[in-house]
């Protein structure tokens, strides 16, 4: 029994494929500049400790309100630091996410995002 090859129908739909695939990387080329350049903001702690980062996620801004500062208390200064960092990093993925989910209508394209 002899296996059968799908045929890919010619050149033409090749071509096709390769130009609708170019288009998607250089969609996403520029989704991801403008992404980088977004600044993202969240808070802990009830306000207490704000950070803002940008799409590359790089702080560009940490305000921690004074009545927070406890000398006694480092540890939960830490976390509220710590707490607001992650939330702000996680708010930068799922924006590329789903911005580049947009581009490419769902198909997954491991490393690119």
């Amino acid at each position: 029994m002899k296996a059968r090859v799908p045929q890919m129908g010619g050149g033409q739909n090749m071509q096709a494929m390769i130009k609708q695939a170019q288009k998607m990387q250089d969609d996403m080329a520029v989704k991801q500049e403008e992404l980088e350049a977004m600044e993202f903001s969240t808070t802990a702690g009830g306000g207490a400790v704000a950070v803002t980062m940008t799409g590359n996620k790089q702080i560009t801004s940490l305000t921690i309100k004074p009545e927070v500062v406890d000398p006694e208390d480092i540890e939960m200064l830490q976390d509220l630091v710590i707490g607001a960092v992650n939330e702000c990093i996680r708010n930068v993925e799922e924006k590329t996410s789903a911005e580049m989910e947009k581009i490419t209508g769902g198909f997954n394209i491991p490393g690119m995002f």
